[in-house]
């Protein structure tokens, strides 16, 4: 893993959009809610989402059980939170990359993510956390997208980024399921790149 990639459980504690508490009860909070996705995490390495629970959770945390409802509703909830959490991360990883260079780069950078997050992305995208994801990677595109729009597409700009986090997901999703084996990032990569090269052309 790079140096500039961040490890599984720094995704808990450097949020992309942190922010601060403004009294001692607040910062309380932040840091319970820190703990319980933290503790989300490491739970998930080490056994399957459908076999953790919410007691399970809050004693990994060392919070009080009633305390995870002062948070969520439940652990699909938590689950959702940690899921867009990723993709945050997600988009502030490629969007640079392809700033600076070319998609492909950026299409590789964001495979080699998912990759050093393997089991947290095959438990999120598995585990009914996919809807979550795929609707804050699309909120997310479009912003991105408003910026970067060629002056005149073939496509609108709305269906083109609809069509590439739809792209993105099932390619994913083909990727980490293990029925196939596994595939090297680079043939991924290279797949994902040539499946959104027509969306992207003027």
């Amino acid at each position: 893993m790079g140096a500039d990639t961040p490890k599984l459980c720094d995704t808990v504690a450097h949020s992309p959009d942190p922010t601060t508490p403004s009294s001692p009860r607040d910062a309380r909070a932040a840091r319970s809610n820190d703990a319980l996705r933290a503790a989300f995490l490491a739970l998930i390495e080490r056994k399957p989402l459908e076999q953790i629970t919410v007691r399970e959770i809050a004693a990994e945390a060392g919070v009080h059980y009633a305390t995870f409802f002062r948070h969520y509703a439940a652990k699909e909830a938590l689950l959702d939170d940690v899921a867009a959490e990723q993709i945050g991360w997600l988009v502030a990883l490629t969007v640079p990359v392809l700033d600076q260079t070319d998609r492909r780069t950026a299409v590789e950078a964001l495979c080699r993510y998912v990759d050093e997050h393997r089991t947290l992305w095959t438990a999120l995208l598995r585990g009914g956390a996919a809807g979550a994801m795929r609707d804050e990677l699309l909120r997310l595109s479009r912003n991105v997208a408003v910026e970067r729009a060629p002056a005149e597409s073939w496509l609108s700009l709305d269906l083109a980024v609809a069509c590439s986090v739809s792209l993105i997901f099932e390619t994913l999703a083909w990727w980490l399921a293990p029925a196939h084996g596994p595939v090297p990032i680079e043939q991924v990569a290279h797949t994902l790149d040539r499946l959104l090269l027509p969306l992207h052309a003027t």
